[in-house]
């Protein structure tokens, strides 16, 4: 008779092994529920406490138990970061921000004086404001915004110039959702003789969706704010980076997390605590958010009212194709697994997207014809609250070119397609068919403008 098998699993850098398995890596949800989650040792408690302290005693000068003072690290800090990078596929190393636009402002800082950023066009408002308005006076940054989406290899490479340190991206973008192919720009910045690091912002489809880094880019960043902590009550941000692959790359990032301490950019113990707890459910969340959000889209194209539905995931956008390649492997596998086979779609190839459709985070971006009819239906939803921000478990609407966008001016605004008529829903985890009457609800009483 052979020996029983030992079930009881041991835990090693994110890997479950048994006696007679080989080491398996543990999936989404499991990394985001247990990395930097191992019960107190000397009380027992599974979740982790809140180490308010600001600073830590030592048992000599300059000898301490890993922690100095608590802008430098802070052991909430340190376990959401190291849960961060297992879940952001790729990464070995993550650091914490006191918002988004801090991450944002300390990689700008890291190129230094005098460099050269690529970005796409379409990009944040606040980041736009810190490129543009801040590091351009204080750190002489020259910014080239170019539609990388649409731009060929010529006209990218064209565009990177002797001095460009970096590429920036947003995919998809805020809030036409313009689709970047990472893949493809990864390998035009490596191919160049300039060689410009890649950043990502994977901030509209969280780590559940897309996994930038292993499509090539050399950074992530993320909104914590947003769909990680997916409660509307923290402000953060975070930086996501792979292992080091070269002198410059290592530089880089200590350059990174010297700036993150030096500058003080850095989140409070009590909203990493909160970020890490919101991270727990991700996955879960991020499932309804996509499954909501693609019936809501069909809705929005099946009005007569509605000229345009922005969404990568509905079949017939523009960007159908390349949103399936852009899928992470566990969301593929999610979709291919439950999704197609519960409404009895036939399973794809890797290459080739689903008939009907497929969830894509939950961000819906529509056209209405005027301004009149955007303000009547953002002003009679019941449970699309009118407010900016997204990704939290409740539904949003707001109106870009009126809120987020409108530090843009008029003229770039509308060659941006981001229209007076353009509305952006953040689809939260809501019994589907109560948004579906709400929004039947609000069209109808826009339609009636």
């Amino acid at each position: 008779m052979s020996p029983a098998l030992d079930l009881k699993p041991a835990v090693t850098n994110g890997h479950y092994v048994t006696s007679k398995q080989k080491p398996r890596s543990d999936g989404f949800s499991t990394l985001s529920v247990h990395v930097g989650s191992s019960p107190d040792p000397s009380t027992g408690a599974v979740i982790p406490s809140i180490s308010l302290s600001t600073t830590y005693a030592q048992s000599a000068p300059g000898q301490h138990k890993g922690f100095e003072y608590s802008r430098s690290d802070n052991p909430n800090r340190n376990a959401l970061e190291t849960m961060l990078a297992s879940i952001e596929k790729g990464g070995e190393q993550a650091m914490g921000f006191g918002s988004g636009s801090a991450a944002a402002s300390v990689v700008v800082q890291a190129l230094g004086s005098g460099a050269h950023v690529l970005s796409v066009n379409d990009v944040y408002g606040g980041t736009y404001r810190y490129l543009k308005r801040v590091a351009s006076e204080i750190q002489s940054l020259e910014v080239t915004l170019l539609d990388l989406e649409r731009a060929d290899e010529e006209t990218i490479r064209e565009n990177i110039r002797e001095n460009t340190k970096l590429i920036w991206l947003e995919s998809p973008t805020n809030p036409t959702l313009k689709l970047m192919d990472i893949a493809r720009i990864a390998q035009i910045a490596r191919s160049h003789p300039s060689q410009p690091l890649l950043l990502v912002d994977n901030t509209f489809l969280s780590p559940f969706y897309s996994s930038p880094l292993l499509l090539g880019a050399d950074v992530v960043l993320h909104s914590l704010t947003k769909y990680v902590n997916g409660h509307s009550d923290v402000v953060m941000g975070a930086l996501i980076l792979p292992p080091s692959s070269s002198e410059k790359h290592r530089a880089f990032k200590d350059k990174l997390r010297f700036l993150q301490n030096a500058t003080g950019a850095v989140p409070s113990a009590y909203d990493s605590w909160l970020a890490q707890r919101g991270a727990k459910t991700l996955g879960l969340r991020m499932r309804q958010h996509g499954l909501n959000a693609l019936k809501v889209a069909k809705l929005l194209k099946s009005h007569p009212l509605v000229e345009e539905v922005l969404y990568p995931g509905l079949e017939g956008n523009k960007r159908y194709d390349l949103a399936w390649r852009s899928l992470s492997a566990h969301a593929r596998r999610w979709i291919e697994e439950d999704v197609l086979l519960r409404d009895l779609h036939h399973s794809s190839s890797p290459s080739s997207p689903p008939e009907g459709g497929f969830p894509f985070s939950g961000m819906i971006s529509f056209r209405l014809p005027t301004h009149a009819h955007a303000l009547a239906f953002l002003t009679s939803t019941r449970l699309f609250t009118l407010a900016e921000s997204l990704g939290g478990v409740e539904s949003l609407a707001e109106h870009p070119a009126s809120m987020t966008h409108a530090g843009i001016p008029k003229q770039e605004r509308e060659a941006l397609g981001i229209t007076d008529g353009l509305v952006r829903l953040s689809v939260g985890i809501e019994d589907v068919e109560d948004l579906l009457d709400d929004v039947r609800q609000a069209l109808e009483t826009s339609a009636r403008v």
